[in-house]
């Protein structure tokens, strides 16, 4: 985690640059799975390794309440300047230690490109811990199988768990949750639906 860490406050002003790209993209995405799962029906979400606040802006925009948590502080200096709206809080936080949040404290949690940069032993902790903090639904919007040799190449570089998490995704996630649906959201994405 302290490598993928140092990697994302050192790449944080170029994926700022990917901004606005990124809203537009997450905000396609949210709308058009409206008929399979209609993330748009709770009002409030946590977002989880928020980043540079790209998903947090779509969802407000969207008419959600966010509040959003990045381990990364150069990554929440980038959210900090580009989120334009003062309802989204964006705070520093762990998902591997304790979340400052209470028990069931949000209806869903969305963490976006997250698991997959995390070793198999971490995301229990992430999964265990977003679970606590939800009342109905954690969705891990990450990569699908469908992967291109760029993305090999960077999660290489990452050092994360890339090429066995999307072997093992749903049964690993089976383990903690209720229920897993993954449901394509994009070409190379897909929404892990983890029912409490």
């Amino acid at each position: 985690m302290k490598l993928s860490t140092f990697i994302f406050n050192t790449i944080a002003p170029i994926y700022g640059l990917f901004f606005n790209s990124q809203v537009k993209n997450y905000k396609k995405i949210i709308t058009k799975q409206k008929t399979d799962f209609n993330l748009l029906a709770f009002n409030e979400i946590l977002d989880v390794g928020c980043g540079t606040g790209a998903l947090m802006t779509a969802l407000t925009e969207l008419g959600m309440e966010v509040t959003g948590i990045e381990i990364a502080k150069n990554m929440l200096k980038v959210a900090k300047k580009k989120v334009k709206a003062k309802e989204i809080k964006c705070i520093e936080g762990d998902v591997l230690n304790t979340l400052p949040f209470k028990d069931k404290e949000f209806p869903i949690t969305i963490a976006a490109f997250v698991a997959h940069g995390l070793k198999p032993k971490e995301r229990e902790v992430m999964y265990e811990e977003t679970k606590r903090v939800s009342k109905k639904y954690v969705i891990f919007h990450d990569y699908n199988k469908k992967r291109n040799i760029l993305t090999n190449i960077i999660e290489f570089l990452e050092r994360g768990d890339y090429f066995y998490f999307i072997k093992h995704a749903k049964s690993e996630m089976e383990k903690h949750f209720s229920h897993v649906r993954v449901l394509n959201v994009d070409k190379r994405a897909c929404w892990y639906i983890c029912k409490i």
